[in-house]
């Protein structure tokens, strides 16, 4: 993620005009296709889930083809599931074997993966690892055993579909009944649109990592450092960023410059809106479909009480504001009282939203909140336990940072915040064009919320808050110790493991029936979401304890966690950030049990 700062470049006429058309035309859509309708939930009974088409039973067909949608005033091709955006809501049930015909409409290959579902890994989804993909005019049937409960998703595997529309939510009732009672129930999901080509984007990122990156240092930025911190504290924190040629502002890759924000397929201006009565309890399953964005969701006057996570059951937990990654899936609990609330999701660089509005009747709305102010990435976020330096004797600008790795310091042993203090080593293929830092003293802590929601005077919730409800499924220890790195170059817009990118790795192998420790340490700037397909993550704490199982982890920068895996799946997974364009650009592996 490193590069030279620039100047701030204001947001051009042809992209600000974008971005206003993407808030008044909202989310109309021309599909071609009878379940496309306006998106607000009408007066639904309970356990109603949203305006997606609902589809349950064990038998499913599903065609995917071209629709003609209209987010920003501008008519653009999208990919759908059976004409709708998002996809249908699948309601499975636990226990039961479902059946599920995909017939490919396209001009080209297509998948679906069934993002956080156990199943045999021939039905996985993934072009090249687990199948060869559907191609043009055929049709494939998917075919598993549901073996667990909860809020889910699927979404295309190929190529940048997922990017185009092609996205949906599971919703897999338990065999026994379901333990979280709610009067209303609503699917939130919560993704990113660009009227680009997709590849045109990625094409843009590979030329200029921060092509859409609107918020570099300016010369105000200078003059607010020196007015609060002298002169010199001033010119040593620019000089430092430069000699680094790193951005303090690289928090999303991709911003509203190009991207509408949407929530159950409609934007801000379309206004999707879930009813309730003043009184009742009401669940929202928060999908996050972002290709490339993170969201910080909140509903101002209204307490969430997140009680599920990636599938799972967790101690509730009470919280204002929560972070939701690409992959990543929280339910709430809410008790509406007044008439209307805005469901707001902002995207972690601060430069738009998704929202939505929760109302006693259609046509209400409630006062939308101010985007917050970006927050520039701390010491913490580069350097890990060594951010802290800064409390110890300045903020580190007058040290040789050539190199990024700091080798020659041992810092050993030394704790100064962020968790316990850890030494690590780095792989011989990290030193190398495609890795422009390494991270010698990452943090390990998990009650850090994140950048942008640092000390914003609401309870954030950290994963130091989420605890599975049941504990560990495995309670054996780690026979085995995996460590891998998730590095990349900014400047190259390369992204990869231990510095190789996956067209040049080799899979990683499993042993089937082993238990093993997997560390991931993050040697970027950027937040990334890891996706291991096929098996539970067991997330642990600094101390080795268990916390909280999941299928999806966000890895901070600057961080390392661990967790556990039960080796249970037979078969070649895929594994990689869920961050499209990062795995488009090589952060992916392949994982082999056998």
């Amino acid at each position: 993620m490193s590069r030279k700062s620039t100047s701030t470049l204001i947001l051009p006429d042809a992209g600000r005009r974008r971005f206003i058309q993407g808030l008044a035309a909202g989310g109309v859509i021309l599909g071609l296709s009878p379940w496309v309708k306006p998106s607000w939930a009408g007066a639904a009974p309970a356990a109603s889930t949203g305006t997606a088409p609902v589809l349950s039973g064990t038998e499913f067909d599903l065609v995917i083809a071209e629709t003609t949608v209209n987010f920003t005033g501008n008519p653009r091709l999208a990919t759908t599931i059976n004409g709708s955006i998002p996809a249908p809501i699948l309601r499975w049930r636990e226990g039961d074997t479902v059946t599920i015909r995909v017939t490919n409409r396209l001009p080209v290959p297509t998948s679906i993966h069934w993002h956080g579902i156990i199943l045999p890994y021939q039905m996985d989804g993934v072009p090249g690892i687990s199948f060869k993909g559907i191609a043009p005019g055929e049709t494939f049937s998917y075919r598993f055993k549901v073996q667990q409960a909860g809020t889910y998703w699927y979404h295309s595997h190929t190529g940048f579909q997922e990017q185009t529309g092609m996205y949906g939510a599971i919703i897999v009732e338990a065999r026994g009944g379901e333990r979280i009672r709610a009067d209303r129930d609503y699917v939130v999901q919560i993704s990113d649109w660009t009227d680009e080509d997709p590849m045109a984007v990625f094409a843009k990122l590979k030329k200029q990592g921060d092509y859409f990156n609107f918020m570099a240092p300016t010369v105000a930025d200078f003059f607010r450092d020196i007015s609060q911190h002298g002169l010199g504290n001033a010119m040593d924190k620019r000089r430092m960023w430069n000699q680094m040629r790193m951005s303090p502002t690289d928090l999303a890759d991709v911003s509203a410059y190009t991207y509408t924000y949407l929530m159950n397929g409609t934007s801000p201006a379309g206004n999707w809106t879930g009813l309730f009565t003043p009184g009742e309890r009401v669940r929202l399953r928060f999908v996050s479909s972002g290709t490339q964005s993170y969201f910080d969701v909140r509903i101002p006057g209204l307490k969430m009480t997140v009680v599920h996570v990636d599938g799972q059951d967790v101690e509730p937990v009470t919280v204002d504001e929560f972070r939701c990654g690409p992959g990543e899936t929280y339910d709430v609990l809410v008790s509406p009282q007044d008439e209307a609330y805005t469901i707001f999701a902002q995207s972690m660089d601060r430069t738009g939203y998704a929202r939505g509005t929760l109302a006693t009747r259609a046509g209400l709305t409630a006062p939308v909140p101010e985007l917050d102010q970006p927050q520039w990435l701390a010491m913490a976020d580069m350097m890990g336990a060594m951010g802290a330096m800064g409390a110890m004797g300045g903020d580190m600008a007058g040290m040789d940072h050539s190199g990024h790795d700091m080798a020659d310091m041992d810092m050993a042993g030394m704790d100064m915040g962020g968790g316990a203090a850890v030494r690590v080593r780095h792989a011989r293929t990290e030193y190398g064009p495609g890795v422009d830092m390494r991270v010698d003293n990452p943090r390990t802590n998990l009650d850090d919320p994140g950048i942008g929601l640092r000390n914003n005077g609401r309870r954030v919730l950290t994963y130091a808050d989420l605890h599975t409800l049941g504990g560990s499924l495995d309670p054996r220890g780690a026979q085995r110790e995996i460590e891998l790195h998730l590095t990349g170059n900014m400047e190259r817009y390369t992204w990869s493991f231990d510095g190789v990118e996956f067209g040049k790795s080799t899979p990683i192998h499993f042993h089937h029936g082993e238990r093993l420790r997997v560390i991931l340490h993050n040697d970027t700037m950027m937040t990334h979401p890891m996706h291991l397909h096929g098996m539970w993550s067991e997330l642990q704490t600094a101390n080795g304890d268990f916390q909280v199982r999941r299928h999806t982890f966000s890895v901070q920068p600057a961080q390392r966690i661990s967790f556990l895996v039960t080796a249970d799946a037979l078969g070649r997974w895929a594994w990689h950030c869920h961050l499209m364009y990062h795995m488009d650009a090589g952060m992916f592996r392949e994982v082999v049990v056998a």
